[in-house]
């Protein structure tokens, strides 16, 4: 209650929340991660080209029972890929640490969302998909905000490489698919 009263008060500025601070839309699709830092938030994005339709890439990061066939970051991913349900996520740069994600937005085949948390820390993922030059590009972000983000930050490991490895993967699972891969 303390912490409330204290984010209400005095430290309001320190308590916002940032949903996503990058727009998917100006970042490079190279596959090369970028680390962002603001005054208020903690961003890791990166975008990549792929030689499929916005579709089979859908299909791709949607298929919950496959991620761990071709998605190298991860340890374990249990749950639906579906609005308003819960995932259980363990990654590779922290397998210690279980995270339970809410799916909070699902508008096929262009955005989704994955997050975790609430004012005093909150973790936010999106997932954007356009299309481009006969193929898609996949942007992901996550974002980091809140009170606690300062302290919270010390213990985070960097996410730089394994948004690219996220991201090469991806790709692979998607041009594959679209060759006809089952």
């Amino acid at each position: 209650m303390i912490g409330l009263v204290l984010c209400g008060v005095a430290l309001s500025s320190a308590c916002t929340t940032v949903r996503q601070l990058r727009d998917p839309a100006t970042l490079r699709p190279d596959g090369k991660a970028e680390r962002t830092r603001s005054e208020d938030a903690l961003d890791y994005s990166v975008a990549t080209f792929i030689e499929a339709p916005p579709s089979v890439v859908w299909a791709v990061m949607t298929d919950a029972p496959a991620f761990l066939r071709w998605n190298s970051t991860l340890v374990k991913l249990e749950g639906a890929i579906a609005k308003d349900q819960k995932i259980e996520l363990i990654s590779k740069v922290a397998p210690d640490r279980s995270f339970n994600l809410k799916v909070s937005e699902l508008d096929p085949p262009r955005h989704m969302v994955w997050e975790d948390g609430n004012g005093m820390f909150l973790g936010v993922r999106h997932f954007t998909l356009y299309e481009r030059d006969g193929g898609t590009v996949l942007a992901m972000s996550e974002t980091y905000s809140g009170f606690f983000l300062g302290s919270a930050e010390k213990e985070m490991p960097d996410f730089t490489q394994n948004f690219e490895t996220f991201a090469a993967d991806a790709k692979r699972e998607a041009e594959r698919r679209a060759k006809g891969g089952i």
